[in-house]
């Protein structure tokens, strides 16, 4: 900016030439809180020309991209100040920088939340909330989750270009590869991410948060090797004891075998898929808050590393190769450890749909049958949603129909393939699944136990309609084949031709928020604690791949209307649907002991969700300290009352409308 002159342009606000003159006095600060605030009015009154055709568009263009570099010259500047300042003082500086790179993006919604939360956090600040540091980091970990999805649409946009452009040019690789990071750390983002990390160990040390979330604390010893996501590695096979350093873990994948720990920067939940399977599977787990402790563990690749944890933080240690011999038996994955697990085939019952008072341990899976027990036996404001299923058997029934003669031929081919080896034999078999048709009976069965347990039949609304719900039926069955399940069933020697799948059909509750309760806290094994994990909308963004935290929360049993928050949700995006059903896998598979074989296969609805980018800020949950609490602590309620009717830990899915619990299912806490 330095040399800039100001000339009029027709159609600028009045007062622009004044705003200008103000950066231009004042771009040298050393103190560069009133230049922040000039540089954010100052594109705010830019931007709207910038959408609008002008003779000056292009002088208008490279001054607004003069001015956000800016903003990241003036934060480089102002370290010096922010080295001394309150956290308060950050934080009102990223809400700067955040509304200033909110002008830059046209889809900005995430991040117009993300100010809101910043606002809201700098209003708990200054009104003694305890709290405000542990939501503060939720609103953090939201931002970074915008900036990282905001420079992968950059890549995928820039970087084509540049490689194309670069190899026509003669440029250095080196330079190339780096076009698209060097546009990105030349604005607000860069600036933005810089103010990030300088609160982040901040707010952990004042919310106590330290350098480690623990998800399954077992000790490991291991060589430590480095990649980029969990998902591309969960097939492999570690001929050594290997410790994973894993940049990204999403939450659904499988944990190879060989594999004694899996530690990540990412966060997912510590009630998901990947963290159930590393508890089930005695595998250290655990997610790194502290940058330095991170770039430590990326150097040590190839190197033997112990890890000891505890509830809440990790002493990890480089070991001789020799100190190998000394490990424990869980740190040492050979196949003998491998628990021994067998399936029974079951057969087709002669119905293609049975109610709730029908389900036994021949027709359908623990799913069912304990959905259909807890009817009646807990507590009054406890719902449980009406159920009805198709039993096992009953996809090979179909596939057996005079119907189905040509798909029934082509999935014989193709199993023989996948037999021989040919995984990519998985996905024909999924297609070939999707184009089974309905036998009439199964139609006018299903039709009559639906409609006689009060569940509205598809049918009723069309044709249409009946085919969206067969075909989510279909997608069920075919999630037998999915990649994981089949990997991970190989992997524990269960004979993948036995395993049958059952339908369980429930009408969709249009959910507030949606839970995942463990009575057993399964990050320290403490049986006096439920765990339990608190997400707005739809459940399957806590318990799939979906960016974020949840709301987490302890809370003692002998003291349940005293819950204590552990974190506030970060999760962008709520699932949303309106009065339908879900067809919910109910395999055989499922429930074995010793197998966490729970998440596997798939549950599908009949309508497609909608996706709700969430304002945690005007959210009742988050707001109302009196409402939360009596929300968190009727779901522990529900918990331990359905743990008392089993007698043991369980592990529990449900949902809130209206402020009524409703249980949709339970199954024992592995």
């Amino acid at each position: 900016m330095v040399g800039v002159k100001i000339n009029p342009i027709s159609g600028l606000p009045s007062g622009f030439p004044e705003l200008l003159h103000f950066v231009l006095e004042h771009v040298e600060d050393k103190n560069v809180e009133a230049l922040l605030e000039g540089l954010l009015e100052t594109r705010a009154e830019l931007s709207p020309l910038i959408s609008k055709s002008n003779n000056r568009l292009k002088d208008l263009l490279f001054l607004d991209i003069a001015l956000d570099s800016t903003v990241w010259t003036a934060i480089e500047r102002g370290y010096e100040e922010l080295n001394s300042a309150k956290p308060e003082k950050i934080m009102y500086f990223i809400t700067l920088v955040l509304e200033t790179l909110a002008l830059s993006w046209d889809d900005n919604e995430d991040l117009i939340y993300c100010l809101k939360g910043w606002n809201e956090a700098l209003s708990m600040s200054k009104s003694g909330d305890n709290l405000w540091a542990l939501y503060a980091k939720s609103v953090l970990d939201r931002t970074r989750l915008a900036l990282a999805g905001k420079a992968e649409s950059y890549h995928h946009l820039l970087q084509p270009s540049a490689e194309y452009l670069g190899s026509q040019l003669g440029v250095e690789l080196w330079a190339v590869n780096i076009f698209t990071e060097e546009i990105i750390r030349a604005g607000s983002a860069a600036s933005l991410s810089s103010l990030l990390n300088r609160l982040d160990p901040v707010l952990r040390e004042t919310a106590n948060l330290g350098s480690w979330q623990v998800i399954s604390p077992v000790e490991a010893i291991g060589y430590v090797v480095v990649v980029d996501e969990l998902l591309a590695v969960q097939n492999k096979s570690y001929e050594k004891p290997t410790i994973l350093v894993a940049k990204s873990v999403k939450g659904e994948e499988e944990i190879p075998d060989g594999a004694v720990a899996v530690l990540t920067p990412d966060m997912p939940d510590v009630l998901s898929y990947v963290s159930v399977r590393a508890r089930n599977s005695k595998v250290c787990f655990a997610t790194c808050f502290d940058s330095n402790i991170w770039a430590d563990l990326q150097a040590s690749e190839g190197k033997l590393l112990q890890i000891k944890p505890t509830s809440a933080d990790i002493v990890y240690s480089t070991l001789k190769v020799g100190d190998l011999t000394n490990a424990s038996s869980t740190s040492l994955k050979e196949d003998d450890s491998l628990p021994s697990l067998t399936l029974v085939r079951k057969q087709f019952g002669g119905r293609y749909a049975i109610s709730s008072d029908e389900f036994t341990s021949e027709m359908v899976g623990a799913k069912s049958r304990n959905i259909a027990y807890l009817k009646g036996k807990v507590p009054s404001w406890v719902g449980i949603p009406t159920s009805v299923a198709l039993p096992f058997g009953v996809f090979e029934k179909v596939l057996s129909d005079g119907l189905n003669q040509g798909v029934a031929e082509n999935l014989h081919i193709l199993k023989k393939k996948l037999g021989e080896g040919d995984v990519s034999a998985l996905g024909e078999i999924r297609k070939a699944v999707l184009e089974l048709a309905a036998p009439s009976q199964l139609v006018e069965e299903l039709k009559n136990r639906m409609q006689s347990s009060g569940m509205p039949w598809p049918g009723d609304e069309g044709q249409q309609r009946w085919e969206q719900a067969w075909l989510a039926i279909k997608k069920v069955w075919a999630s037998k084949w999915n990649e994981r399940a089949y990997f991970s069933t190989r992997k524990v020697k269960l004979d993948h031709e036995y395993l049958c799948m059952a339908v369980l059909v429930q009408e969709i509750i249009n959910a507030d928020y949606a839970f995942v309760i463990h009575t057993t806290n399964p990050s320290s094994g403490d049986s006096s604690e439920i765990c339990a994990e608190v997400v707005k909308g739809l459940g399957e963004t806590l318990v799939g791949a979906y960016p974020g935290r949840a709301l987490s929360f302890i809370c003692k049993k002998n003291d349940l209307n005293s819950p204590q928050v552990l974190g506030y949700p970060s999760k962008p995006i709520g699932l949303f649907i309106r009065r339908s059903i879900i067809f919910r896998s109910d395999s055989n598979g499922e429930d074995l002991e010793g197998y966490a074989g729970a998440g596997l296969y798939d549950s599908v609805p009949m309508d497609e969700e909608e996706k709700v980018v969430l304002d945690y800020s005007s959210d009742q949950l988050i707001k109302d300290a009196d409402f939360r609490r009596s929300l968190l602590s009727s779901i522990a309620g529900a918990g331990n009352a359905i743990e008392e009717l089993y007698g043991s830990p369980q592990d529990i899915e449900g949902v809130v409308r209206d402020g009524k619990i409703y249980v949709v299912q339970t199954r024992p806490q592995m």
